[in-house]
């Protein structure tokens, strides 16, 4: 079968973890005879240096004309890079809201799973950790704070800024929606996390949360409150299965999810529409600290690309072939320097993915 996938490498490390997604999707592809077309659009601060803005109409075109969209990371160090001098609509961000806005990306879906072989890496004591745990943030990426209204004003010679928060009860209904369905392929229970003791668009959240819930009986949920899930993420993670919430709590949580699984350089991620079109990209940042040292790991990315194979191609086979390689490499010791720990075999970000693909 053919597909078609535009590539955004972007900044930092994306160049180099994409590489190997790539590396890993073309061993799919000869082993299962499908054939996969890569088209490179830029994104973030490579397209601000081309072309003045962080995303174009015509990258945006290619996207929307793809089968799927594969990304590694965008954006700078915000304290020294040019970028972040420019005004925030034309920083490298932007042109991920964009993106996400033009494809009608509203659901983020971020696994946290925690892989026996790098149980040392856990930061979490072995008496919380136990048997592991295995998470998903369902994250609604398309209202909220991100996408508010938003100004900044001199008021009686005081500057004061003010960001609007705000969904309607269709953008929560269809997250809801994803986050149940989600539930019932999974160990069907759903905890819902806002902040309905003090925000209005809470209570609306929650309020549709309840409706959605009566069509999957089967589904057992409740609410948190989103200071205690951040406490409870590191106190009990193995108690979570399903996690549903809102843009920007989604985006805190998710970060926090990752860095008790050993890394944030493990975590996939997977942004959808209502149609099969979906933007597959690593949980982690550019990481401009170590971009161009072959040091970063491309472990997220791969099993991003994984799930791009599972939830836009509906290539299950393919994608479970991605993701026990990725087990057969942590299981036979290879490393790269974020999860490296002794007796290990510490690996550049080009070798893991050889090893990777080797193993497909």
């Amino acid at each position: 079968m053919d597909f078609n996938i535009a590539v955004i490498k972007g900044d930092g490390i994306g160049p180099e973890i994409v590489n190997e997604a790539v590396k890993v999707l073309d061993k799919v592809a000869a082993k299962y005879n499908h054939r996969f077309n890569y088209t490179e659009v830029l994104m973030g601060g490579c397209s601000i240096d081309a072309t003045g803005v962080p995303l174009t109409d015509e990258a945006i075109e290619v996207c929307k004309s793809s089968d799927a969209v594969l990304m590694g990371s965008i954006g700078g160090d915000t304290t020294t890079s040019s970028w972040y001098k420019l005004p925030p609509e034309l920083r490298p961000e932007a042109g991920l809201l964009k993106l996400r806005k033009s494809l009608g990306l509203f659901a983020n879906i971020r696994p946290a799973y925690l892989y026996k072989e790098l149980k040392a890496a856990c930061p979490l004591k072995d008496e919380i950790i136990g048997d592991g745990f295995d998470l998903v943030i369902m994250r609604e990426l398309t209202g909220g704070l991100y996408f508010g209204d938003r100004k900044t004003v001199e008021e009686n010679g005081v500057m004061k800024a003010y960001d609007s928060l705000t969904y309607d009860e269709n953008e929560i209904r269809r997250i809801t929606v994803k986050g149940f369905e989600t539930a019932m392929k999974r160990r069907k229970n759903l905890i819902s996390v806002d902040k309905a003791n003090v925000l209005d668009s809470s209570r609306l959240w929650r309020k549709v949360v309840e409706e959605v819930a009566k069509d999957y009986p089967e589904v057992t949920y409740s609410h948190m409150l989103v200071d205690n899930c951040a406490m409870q993420l590191v106190k009990n993670p193995r108690q979570f299965d399903v996690v549903l919430t809102e843009n920007m709590f989604g985006d805190i949580l998710s970060d926090e999810a990752s860095e008790i699984t050993g890394s944030i350089g493990m975590l996939s991620s997977a942004s959808l529409s209502e149609t099969k079109l979906g933007l597959y990209e690593p949980s982690h940042g550019s990481a401009p600290d170590i971009a161009g040292q072959n040091k970063a790991n491309p472990i997220a990315t791969i099993l991003s690309a994984a799930m791009m194979l599972r939830y836009s191609f509906d290539l299950d086979k393919e994608a479970d072939a991605i993701e026990t390689a990725v087990k057969k490499a942590l299981a036979d010791g290879y490393r790269t320097v974020d999860i490296m720990s002794e007796g290990n075999r510490q690996m550049t970000c080009s070798e893991m993915g050889d090893v990777i693909a080797a193993a497909i």
